[in-house]
């Protein structure tokens, strides 16, 4: 076991320890021994960092995950919603102004929304069936789609990427009307496209928050519009990125290719790699901006006059709400423990590994 360790970690191992079993030619011992001393001074120094780091690792000091350290330095700014929880998201600000233009033309005007609306009080309590942990399949996806649609709606400009132009890389096989490109799409249309593939892989809900994760972090990235030239595309290869990242059973590419029957393979795979290359591969999405979009596409619901089915809190829904919640933090936990295992266990091979070379 030990020399098939050190073959992984160094495929050259046993070729330099076999020739130095044999006769060794007198005008070689010099480079060979000061090739060997070498070695042996590299050996020692791995073997001490890696003693260093397992002392750490004793003293109570964590392993590093690769989603600690792979989002980019330059653009971990304040500013970005997608990478800080301190910043507000982009769509609600664009719903927000929308909202703001329509109570200043309707002044007197009450949305039927606030006549229906339930309230708590103090002697009840009025709740939905959509949590952090779980969301609201429907009611997600729909607010989801709408703030694509105020993305849209609101845009600076028309900056977009031939991957992304849908003129150039059709979804079908049928003549698409220069019309259908001029005007911006409804709400309905983006609903049906977005929950039609959510319905057809069977993706998690979670992904429809992550898919508007990644979205804004590519148009904060390149600075790049959605508008009706690119937003399938936009949104097909955020989904595609959302449900590898964090569904855990994900489904392939050609998978996609038989939801959507006229996409091509090769057009799938390299729309995923301009992806991931414009969002320089940071597709990690920590768990306070998580929060933060889904508190955010509940206010969007709040004021878009979204419907939740709001009941009374009983104490059986009560109990059934903190051990839903009690096991999605224990499936949480088991996936860390699992991630602490895996680089733990990467390190031990590399210790072992040095071993048997020393």
């Amino acid at each position: 076991m030990g020399n098939s360790a050190a073959c992984r970690s160094n495929p050259s191992a046993i070729f330099k320890v076999g020739r130095l079993r044999g006769p060794v030619e007198q005008h070689c011992k010099s480079e060979i021994c000061g090739s060997v001393a070498g070695d042996v001074v590299t050996q020692a120094l791995a073997a001490e960092e890696t003693e260093e780091f397992f002392s750490r690792t004793r003293d109570g000091h964590h392993l590093l995950h690769i989603s600690d350290w792979e989002m980019p330095q330059d653009t971990a700014l304040e500013s970005n919603p997608s990478d800080h929880p301190r910043a507000s998201t982009i769509f609600l600000s664009k719903s927000q102004t929308y909202m703001h233009d329509e109570k200043r033309k309707y002044s007197n005007h009450v949305f039927p929304g606030q006549l229906t609306r339930k309230y708590s009080s103090c002697s009840t309590i009025f709740l939905d069936d959509s949590t952090l942990s779980q969301p609201n399949r429907r009611n997600t996806v729909q607010c989801v789609t709408l703030a694509i649609y105020y993305h849209i709606k609101y845009r600076d400009a028309n900056r977009s990427l031939d991957i992304f132009d849908e003129r150039l890389h059709p979804l079908t096989q049928e003549r698409i009307p220069q019309e259908y490109f001029d005007h911006d799409p409804e709400h309905k249309c983006i609903y049906r496209f977005v929950a039609t593939i959510f319905n057809a892989a069977w993706l998690p809900v979670e992904c429809a928050i992550i898919t508007l994760v990644y979205l804004e972090r590519l148009l904060s990235y390149t600075e790049m519009d959605i508008c009706p030239t690119n937003w399938k595309r936009i949104v097909l290869g955020a989904i595609l990125l959302a449900c590898k990242a964090w569904h855990d059973d994900a489904i392939w590419n050609i998978d996609f290719c038989q939801i959507l029957k006229n996409i091509t393979l090769e057009d799938m795979n390299e729309l995923e790699r301009h992806y991931l290359d414009l969002l320089e591969f940071n597709v990690n999405v920590s768990s306070s901006v998580y929060a933060k979009y889904y508190f955010d596409l509940r206010s969007l619901a709040d004021d878009n006059d979204v419907c939740f089915v709001f009941a009374p809190l009983t104490k059986e829904r009560a109990q059934n709400l903190e051990a839903m919640s009690r096991l999605c933090e224990d499936e949480d936990l088991s996936r860390a423990a699992m991630r602490r295992s895996s680089s733990e266990g990467n390190f031990i091979g590399i210790r072992l590994s040095n071993a048997v070379l020393s």
